[in-house]
């Protein structure tokens, strides 16, 4: 294999890169990213950049004598719009013609927007969406109304709220985050909004956004209009697959690889938010970051091989900073939950998740400590040869 070509310069495809490097690919190593920036870390944005305690240059997630250790030639501000499976041929956005011997998708997900252009609308995926979003709120006193409980709507509602903003957040489901974590404790995240001053409404979708060229209000399916200055969307993503039709993958909401993050042509592999891989018996697509830093070193393992030699373990974690509060979870979740250390009511707990009297899942709040020692022991399972 002479030449591997990366599209996606995130932290899946920036990890790749190192990977390629680290296991001892030498030859030529290109990247492909459709934002101009050079690659940075996601989740600040919502945390302590949109609070502005943190700059551009803090989100690096290697700096530019890292990069240039890589010995890769540098494709940014372009997209991939066109690639054969068959002979790894691709095109971008500019006319570029690119010829690999193995390609690495790493094109992540974009946000699903509302609103048609109108302004005050945000959704809060890229880098330019948070410094677009933090310039209208970084002064306090405006109203803000996150549609989405999820985890990047609930952090988005907190930095609003630490900043002055007088802040509702719309659910459309009767309890945010049950179907990530279960009734229960998804009941517990959510009490977070209404202790802080956050107006939480639940069980009731939203019918249009109100406003000529900008946005004055969110109606409600009932008909009640939420007066707002800022709305924000955290209403899910879409994997980037639109520029892989006709490429000859499979592709269902997401590429559709097997356990090692190899597509249907094994000169090609998939990872991070566009990766829909094979885990016990379905496919699944996960949006973590760890999970993106892991899939990187089994697919590129598997790219040199030309062969599924070893699969992604999924061990899954991903932590939230909400109002003060840290929230972690490792594994997976399950229909039977017990709390084993601490209380919801005290905001601070470890919960496990059981299958069949085993342990498949932790979460834990504001207890890093006993959430560690638990994770460990879900770690075990490291990633695994496919023999």
């Amino acid at each position: 294999m002479r030449t591997v070509t990366i599209v996606g310069t995130s932290l899946a495809g920036l990890r790749a890169a190192q990977e390629l490097r680290a296991q001892g690919f030498d030859g030529e190593l290109v990247l492909v990213g459709d934002e101009p920036h050079r690659p940075y870390d996601r989740p600040p944005l919502s945390k302590d950049f949109l609070l502005g305690k943190i700059g551009v240059e803090d989100l690096e997630l290697a700096d530019a004598a890292g990069l240039l250790e890589l010995g890769a030639r540098w494709h940014l501000g372009r997209r991939a719009v066109r690639l054969s499976a068959s002979d790894g041929s691709l095109t971008l956005s500019d006319g570029t013609e690119l010829k690999s011997d193995g390609v690495v998708i790493a094109t992540g997900a974009s946000a699903r927007t509302l609103g048609d252009g109108l302004a005050g609308v945000h959704t809060l995926r890229t880098l330019d969406d948070a410094v677009a979003l933090r310039r209208e709120i970084a002064d306090g006193g405006v109203r803000v109304v996150v549609i989405g409980a999820g985890f990047i709507g609930a952090e988005t509602a907190s930095t609003c709220r630490a900043l002055g903003c007088d802040v509702t957040v719309v659910e459309a489901a009767p309890v945010p985050l049950s179907r990530a974590l279960g009734p229960e404790f998804g009941a517990a995240c959510a009490g977070l909004h209404e202790e802080n001053g956050v107006r939480l409404v639940t069980g009731i979708g939203v019918a249009a956004l109100e406003g000529d060229t900008r946005v004055t209000g969110v109606r409600l399916a009932d008909g009640t209009v939420l007066g707002a200055d800022v709305v924000v969307a955290g209403i899910g993503v879409r994997p980037n697959t639109e520029w892989l039709d006709g490429s000859g993958l499979v592709i269902d909401n997401g590429v559709v690889c097997d356990e090692g993050c190899v597509t249907a042509s094994p000169n090609i592999v998939a990872v991070g938010d566009v990766a829909r891989f094979r885990h016990e018996g379905a496919h699944v697509r996960t949006e973590h970051w760890t999970s993106a830093a892991e899939q990187a070193g089994v697919a590129v393992r598997n790219l040199l091989a030309g062969a599924t030699v070893a699969h992604h373990a999924n061990r899954g974690y991903f932590w939230s900073e909400q109002y003060g509060h840290r929230i972690q979870f490792a594994g997976q979740a399950a229909a039977e939950a017990e709390v084993v250390e601490g209380s919801l009511a005290e905001r601070k707990f470890v919960a496990t998740y059981l299958r069949d009297g085993a342990v498949t899942g932790v979460l834990a709040m504001d207890s890093p400590k006993p959430f560690t020692r638990l994770r460990r022991g879900l770690a075990r399972a490291a990633t695994v040869p496919a023999g």
